[in-house]
């Protein structure tokens, strides 16, 4: 291997700080796009989508849990893919190992959910296997092509105002790398992180950050 130098503390820190200016412009431009993600205009779902999941039928309306924003991940974990019925898709299932605890995402009203075309009975038994507590359906019409993951992974958000639904954001491909955390959930979303030093329209949802960070078992229960 051709490795870097080895050089002395006072090199190594020079050399830091150097980096760190790129980081940080990084960071900005990041901050950046997430801000503009939050002007995007929203497509109106005018579609009825059936799912199955574990209190059987559902609508899309169904996969919120009553929260305003839905973020969706499409799984494959089907019949023809990867050692069916044994496992899914290795991407997807490293996606769903790198996903944080629930309750951070719910207390920015967000629900995060997976779809796929797998029986519902047999996604319960693979997320016993691994682990997973992520909500998870069965795709049961054309939602998947409707939104771009018929043939591909991707992770859509969406918006709920009363009853009616719109699509917010979309990403797939290597977008989908950056997904597991909550920051980065939140950020493809349409209110954000909800706090104050984000650039948002007027009259979003804000609060100071920090102040609204619990432990995952310590948040109080959603309305």
């Amino acid at each position: 291997m051709d490795m870097p130098p080895i050089v002395s503390p006072k090199e190594w820190d020079a050399a830091r700080q150097e980096l760190l200016v790129k980081e940080k412009e990084l960071t900005r431009a990041r901050d950046t796009l997430a801000a503009r993600r939050r002007r995007m205009p929203r497509m109106a779902v005018e579609k009825e989508y059936r799912f199955e999941g574990p209190g059987g039928p559902a609508g899309l309306l169904d996969l919120f849990e009553g929260r305003r924003q839905l973020i969706v991940y499409r799984f494959f974990f089907e019949p023809g893919v990867g050692r069916w019925p044994d496992r899914g898709c290795p991407g997807c299932s490293m996606l769903a190992d790198q996903v944080g605890n629930l309750a951070h995402l719910n207390a920015r009203d967000t629900t995060l959910a997976f779809v796929s075309r797998a029986p519902h009975k047999e996604i319960e038994r693979w997320k016993a296997r691994m682990g997973w507590e992520i909500p998870w359906y069965t795709l049961t019409d054309s939602f998947d092509a409707d939104f771009g993951v018929d043939e591909w992974h991707g992770t859509n958000a969406f918006l709920r105002d009363g009853e009616k639904i719109f699509r917010t954001y979309f990403i797939d491909a290597r977008g989908d790398e950056a997904m597991g955390s909550t920051w980065a959930y939140l950020d493809i979303t349409a209110l954000g992180r909800q706090e104050e030093w984000e650039d948002s329209p007027e009259g979003y949802p804000q609060t100071p950050p920090y102040e609204w960070w619990n432990l995952h078992d310590e948040y109080d229960p959603a309305p």
